[in-house]
Formats: structure tokens, C-alpha cells, sequence
């Protein structure tokens, strides 16, 4: 049955932040929040932090708005983090949220900091001691069972535990990856035309194995006008994010043939390894460059290639520069192409089904349209 790639994340475009971070300054603050905070900011994420050390009634709205208006939560548990009656009213406030919005994916990911998980679920330890406080300080029964309950909850969802890390950098990465991945995944429907997921579709989806060691390349062919870009552009949006290093090169022959071998090979190489890379000829290709390649798991889609060495100019002899598990699909119009360059997997593109020409139809006449006015303005 086919299905549009379209998914839920029109309310998560709408949010103003993408995660918001909830932590016990005492215990984190000028440590472990202060670097997972710069990291997500180096990865243009937008981030609420609240720094401020002295809170009262009035900033109280303003969190709340904050709140609503995120994406994904990050609860930074730590040893004295339930001392906090902010802490713990904040915890209500964003389950609450995210229970009242499970449609929208709204996600709480719980970091347990040099905290047994245990203690937070089942409200012993610093956590037990906590709470016995707040009680004989007279709290409020009924938040009180609040807060246990938003403990409870929280700490039965999947996170991340210090105690698994070597490293603070490690563990920081790993869950910056992983929020990536999360908003990659509700964003993934802002393909210029939505596909509808059809034949062609599942055909090549069924070819990847995602769990594979080895490195596979897919070959898509096909005439002209079949969709193959819009396919390829397809699968590098819903799988892409799970993967160490990606990129799309479009018009890989046309691009190659106006601006040379070298400029293609030093744009792929650049974008997976996220740095600006200058490379005199992708035949000599430093040897700690290819060895960084071979640590990753990539995936790569080189778009309308017209000749197998172009393939090897770029990814080495049947992908021996790319990590195991990386994945390469490749588009052509000469399935030649792809016999001579040792792929295994081929697909030939079906004729594009009718919902998709007309999405496809109708973006074209839309980007004409466009051109034609701003060259009427121009002229």
C-alpha cells in the first residue's frame, strides 16, 4: 500500500527550541551541563538552558512557555537533583508535556550523572532522602505523588548512564548524536516534493541491510524522468541521520565535468568528516584520511554518475575507503556503468507511478514560476 513520506513534524517545525535541558545547577552546572550545552551548540542546535542561579515566582511562566514550545527534553539526573522542588516541579511540568503530546514524538531522554537509575525510579538513596525532607517540610500530598510519579516515569525511559563511559566526551557525543537522530527523524518530511512510497520504494528499501559489516552499494538505473534522484533523495532522508557521516552528491558527472574530479572528491570528503579538506587528486589520498574514513559507517548517495571511475575516484575500489556497514547508492541512466564498477545490488527504476509525477510535475511548475518572476523583476 503506499504511504506518504510526510510524517507528524509540522508541530515540531512550529517549536522554537529544539531540546531543553533540565538539570540541578549545584551539581552540574559549571561541569558536565556547561560542556553537553556547548556541544549541542556547535551542532546548531537551539537549546533552553537556564543558567540563572537565584529563581522566583515570576520566571516560573516564562519556563513553562519554554517548555511548551521544545521538542525533545534532556532531564540531567543527578545526586542531589530531587533536593530541588524546582527540579522536580520542572520534571512534572515537562512529563506532562510529553504525555499530553505522544503524536507529536515530544521525547524525554533521561542522563543518569554518577546516579544509580534505581534510585530515581524507585525513589531511594540521595533520591529517598530528598523526598523524605520535602515531606517533613510539609509539602503538599498531592504533589508529593507528583513528583514520585514523574521520577517513576522518567526514569523507566531509555538514556544514558555515566556509569557505562569511560569519558564525560563520549558519553556528551553519544547523546548528541542521538538527539540529531531523533530531530532528523521529525524533520525528515521536508523533502522538496513529497514521495509517495511505492513499488520503487520498497524494492530498494528491502535491498539495504541496515545491520550489514560490509559495505554495500546500491545501484539505481533507469531512462530519464524515472525518479531515481527523488528516490535516492528519499532514502538518504529517512536513514541518513543514523549514520556516523553522510552526503549527497547531485550531478555527479555535470558538477565533475564543470569544476574537475577534485572538487567532488574534496566536497565528499569534507562533508563526512566535517572539515574543509584539500585534496591535489583523489589517486593520492592521505593515508589518515582513509584510515578515519574506515573507523566510520557513512552513507553516500553519488547522484547520476556516468562512468565507473568516477565511483572509484570517490569511494575507492568497491567502496574500500568507507567503514563497514557504510552505504552507497548510486544513480545512473547506463546500467554499464554499474556492472563495470563491481556492483552487486542493482535496481532498474520503475516508471514513476502517477502521484508521484504529479508531486513532481507540480514542484517543477512551481520553481519555473518563480524563475520567470525574478527574471520579469530583473529585467
Amino acid at each position: 500500500m503506499a504511504m506518504s513520506l510526510a510524517s507528524s513534524s509540522h508541530s515540531a517545525a512550529q517549536k522554537k527550541y529544539d531540546v531543553f535541558i533540565s538539570f540541578r545547577g549545584e551539581d552540574t552546572r559549571a561541569g558536565f551541563t556547561s560542556h553537553l550545552h556547548a556541544a549541542l551548540s556547535r551542532t546548531y542546535l537551539h537549546t533552553y538552558i537556564d543558567y540563572r542561579i537565584e529563581k522566583g515566582d515570576e520566571v516560573w511562566p516564562e519556563l513553562e512557555k519554554a517548555i511548551k514550545q521544545s521538542t525533545l527534553f534532556l532531564v540531567v539526573f543527578s545526586e542531589n537533583y530531587a533536593s530541588s522542588t524546582w527540579c522536580l516541579n520542572e520534571l512534572v511540568e515537562l512529563m506532562e508535556c510529553r504525555n499530553k503530546n505522544e503524536d507529536d514524538n515530544i521525547g524525554v531522554i533521561p542522563v543518569f550523572y554518577h546516579v544509580d537509575p534505581l534510585h530515581v525510579r524507585k525513589q531511594t538513596g540521595s533520591y529517598g532522602s530528598a523526598l523524605a525532607k520535602h515531606k517533613q517540610e510539609n509539602q503538599d500530598d498531592k504533589m508529593m505523588q507528583n513528583w514520585k510519579n514523574a521520577l517513576f516515569q522518567a526514569a523507566n525511559l531509555s538514556g544514558f548512564h555515566s556509569s557505562t563511559y569511560r569519558t564525560e566526551s563520549n558519553m556528551i557525543e553519544d547523546i548528541t548524536r542521538a538527539l540529531l537522530g531523533k530531530l532528523n527523524h521529525q524533520y525528515r518530511d521536508e523533502l522538496t516534493c513529497n514521495l509517495i512510497l511505492d513499488e520503487n520504494y520498497w524494492a530498494v528499501r528491502s535491498l539495504i541491510e541496515f545491520d550489514s559489516t560490509t559495505v554495500q552499494i546500491i545501484g539505481l538505473w533507469g531512462m530519464g524522468g524515472t525518479g531515481k534522484t527523488t528516490l535516492a533523495a528519499a532514502m538518504f532522508q529517512r536513514f541518513s541521520f543514523k549514520y556516523e557521516g553522510n552526503c549527497f552528491l547531485e550531478r555527479v558527472t555535470e558538477v565533475s565535468k564543470k569544476h574537475g574530479i577534485n572538487y567532488m572528491c574534496n566536497k565528499l570528503l569534507s562533508k563526512l568528516l566535517g572539515e574543509d579538506l584539500r585534496i591535489d587528486t583523489p589517486k593520492v589520498i592521505p593515508a589518515m584520511i582513509k584510515r578515519r574514513l574506515r573507523h566510520m559507517k557513512s552513507f553516500i548517495v553519488l547522484d547520476d554518475v556516468h562512468n565507473s571511475e568516477l565511483l572509484q575516484d570517490l569511494i575507492g575500489v568497491r567502496g574500500g575507503w568507507l567503514g563497514p556497514g557504510s552505504i552507497v547508492i548510486v544513480t545512473t541512466r547506463d546500467k554499464h556503468v554499474l556492472i563495470s564498477g563491481g556492483i552487486d545490488e542493482i535496481y532498474e527504476v520503475k516508471k514513476m507511478n502517477s502521484q508521484n509525477s504529479l508531486q513532481l510535475f507540480s514542484h517543477v511548475k512551481e520553481v519555473y514560476s518563480i524563475l520567470s518572476t525574478f527574471i520579469l523583476i530583473l529585467i
